[in-house]
């Protein structure tokens, strides 16, 4: 299938990402690339449901449309692309993408199983491109200061980590029943592991355990719906830390992290929009967000200005600014996480502790490019 041209035109001259995928969070992601990255181009959007991505690519002025992702991958003119499909498809993507020579942003999970996110990030390994995976908070300002911060050594040694997602809700029960199984462990606090494993670098998780139920939705629980979850870490340094997730936060979306360790502790997250309050005779009283992309406007933004900054250093042979610290995620962070993903859903169906492999294959750990 060859682009169907849409009227908007030609942009301009720039670091030309493709997009795969039309739907809530690759508008978004085409949103922030076309308005709020300066430098970066919009070139092309790829969805099967190609009334979405056409209607996406009128909104945002984006001159080529296909329903077939290999057109979009076949286009000389595209430098990188932003994999927004459905998890099921990303590890093939990743591996298509890479095999032409695109540079590689990938929303989380990278793939659903360890030996599928292996056999992609091979590929992305023996193509030399550039693979970064979407674990938004890092790029959230009170998360890298917090990193910051623990970078230079003002917690010490880390001994207890907690990292939370409190999800506004699932919306409705017909809602709930499009959101897959095991959603819980795979797509939401599959970003606290990563913040974990983030504000606590240098040690290995090496055990979890798990415990779920659907407390928010009980009727979706035999569909392996679980929208409750509490998880305990051991680590490699000994710390131990707990990440949990909810899906009924009734209050707005809530994400926070802790770092407490022998010279202090680190905190990051809030449940309110801006510190601002109201003080009546009703009490008090602040704004929440309610949506990721209110929460995380800015972190989705800067993501994908850090990777479109990748992608021009590589392309011009200069270097990509830093932050200072390790910042972007990279392949072997999206397998670390996603192991601990499975061994949670592993630990839910045991009823126990599931150790974690205790090294990275080397194609993960070679394909921090």
């Amino acid at each position: 299938m060859a682009y169907i041209e849409n009227q908007a035109g030609t942009p301009a001259r720039g670091i030309r990402l493709g997009l795969i995928g039309a739907g809530w969070m690759g508008a978004f992601h085409g949103e922030s690339i076309v308005r709020r990255i300066p430098g970066a181009v919009l070139e092309a959007i790829a969805d099967p449901a190609l009334d979405a991505a056409a209607e996406l690519a009128g909104r945002l002025g984006v001159a080529k449309v296909t329903a077939d992702a290999a057109d979009l991958l076949a286009d000389p003119e595209i430098d990188g692309v932003i994999i927004a499909s459905p998890a099921r498809f990303h590890a093939a993507l990743i591996t298509q993408a890479a095999r032409a020579g695109k540079h590689v942003f990938c929303e989380k999970p990278a793939g659903l199983t360890l030996a599928e996110l292996d056999a992609a990030l091979t590929e992305v390994d023996t193509a030399g491109v550039h693979f970064q995976i979407g674990f938004n908070r890092r790029y959230a300002p009170d998360f890298a200061a917090a990193k910051r911060d623990l970078a230079a050594g003002v917690a010490g040694q880390p001994q207890l980590l907690r990292s939370l997602t409190r999800d506004p809700g699932t919306g409705s029960i017909g809602h709930a029943a499009r959101i897959p199984a095991w959603t819980i462990f795979l797509e939401t606090l599959i970003h606290d592991f990563d913040t974990l494993n983030w504000f606590n670098e240098g040690a290995e998780p090496v055990e979890v355990y798990a415990v779920a139920d659907a407390l928010v939705e009980p009727d979706f629980k035999e569909h392996g719906l679980l929208d409750t979850a509490v998880v305990t870490i051991r680590y490699s340094n000994g710390a131990l830390a707990v990440a949990e997730a909810n899906f009924s936060a009734l209050y707005g979306y809530d994400v926070r992290g802790e770092v407490f360790g022998s010279r202090g502790m680190v905190q990051a997250g809030r449940s309110t929009e801006t510190s601002a309050r109201r003080y009546t005779a009703d009490g008090v009283s602040a704004d929440t967000p309610r949506l990721n992309v209110e929460l995380f406007r800015q972190a989705y933004t800067d993501e994908l200005a850090d990777f479109a900054d990748t992608v021009r250093a590589r392309r011009d042979g200069g270097t990509a600014p830093s932050a200072g610290f390790t910042l972007t995620p990279v392949a072997a962070d999206a397998r670390r996480a996603l192991a601990m993903a499975l061994a949670c859903i592993e630990s839910v169906k045991l009823g126990a502790p599931v150790a974690l492999p205790g090294a990275l294959p080397m194609a993960a750990a070679k394909a921090g490019n």
